[in-house]
């Protein structure tokens, strides 16, 4: 019995790895059924009406009834459309303006807002009404008041004197002032975001050092939220560049089409102008810019980022 034991405990031990348990089915099956749906649903919603509407921009399709394929012609003639370039430049020139304006503003607001102020959970709260609002139940009422209100009001101005809205010149400026109004309580969130990731004991160190406010705010708080800079900037300018509920409520597209945007003048021709093969071309066009404008400010403002 001891020479069997001995013999036992002599005999080396095997260095093969256990073997491994056999993986449960189940996590992977639940996945399937979470996922699965959505992927579906996404397709045949938004993948498969891509491609078909791609295949019709190289046709002559109006909408209705026959066509016939044509290639790249649509491509071709829309950079030749007077109507079309209009419409790109005065979406860029809105898109510009309201993103610097947004910005701007909303940055100013949310360092209020993070200050330690009284009532300052309900002014947050305030600041965000605008977000959850109808843009176009808000047009109107925007469009009540420049054509109404403020001639009354701002009378001795002669701008205002009249309605903003029918002068060719200005009319944009009130797009601008309501797309601002309602895209800043988005902006301030994300900035409030941002601002809440600084710690006080470093605004402590500069103000003991003798740091002013405007010092702080360019070696401090404007580097450590850059981050939330770049996000911001890019969401506003791709938002921007798609105007369309506050065109439709304050001048639709008027007066004739110095308001009128690249989605308005798809909208416009595409279901209700007999070019919906043509408008599909500029929309694929339009999608490409906003792309590559995307892509171009995340790596400027990436590469910013790490300069900071």
């Amino acid at each position: 019995m001891a020479t069997v034991t001995a013999a036992a405990a002599s005999k080396p031990r095997s260095s093969a790895p256990p073997a491994p348990r056999k993986r449960s089915k189940l996590a992977p099956r639940a996945y399937y059924w979470f996922v699965w749906p959505a992927v579906i649903a996404f397709a045949a919603f938004h993948t498969l009406p891509v491609i078909i509407g791609v295949f019709f921009s190289f046709t002559n399709y109006a909408g209705y009834g026959t066509w016939d394929f044509i290639g790249i012609g649509n491509y071709i003639n829309i950079f030749r459309d007077d109507r079309v370039l209009q419409a790109y430049m005065f979406s860029f020139l809105f898109a510009i303006v309201a993103t610097v304006l947004t910005n701007a503003i909303s940055l100013t607001i949310a360092m209020g807002l993070n200050a330690k102020i009284k009532a300052r959970n309900f002014w947050r709260g305030v600041y965000f009404v605008p977000y959850i609002l109808a843009v176009l139940v808000v047009g109107y009422v925007f469009q009540y008041l420049f054509s109404n209100s403020l001639p009354k009001i701002l009378s001795g101005i002669p701008l205002f004197r009249d309605n903003i809205l029918t002068n060719p010149d200005w009319a944009w400026t009130a797009i601008v002032v309501l797309a601002v109004w309602q895209a800043c309580a988005f902006s301030i969130i994300i900035y409030l975001a941002g601002l809440q990731t600084i710690p006080a004991d470093i605004y402590e160190a500069a103000s003991i050092d003798g740091a002013s406010a405007g010092r702080q705010f360019r070696s401090i708080t404007f580097p450590l939220i850059s981050a939330f800079f770049t996000i911001n900037v890019v969401l506003s300018l791709k938002g921007f560049l798609q105007v369309f509920d506050p065109i439709i409520a304050l001048t639709n597209g008027g007066p004739g089409t110095s308001t009128e945007s690249v989605t308005m003048l798809i909208f416009r021709g595409g279901f209700t102008g007999g070019e919906f093969a043509y408008q599909t071309a500029n929309a694929v066009i339009f999608f490409i810019v906003i792309t590559v404008v995307s892509l171009l400010q995340f790596r400027v403002l990436q590469r910013r980022e790490a300069d900071f």
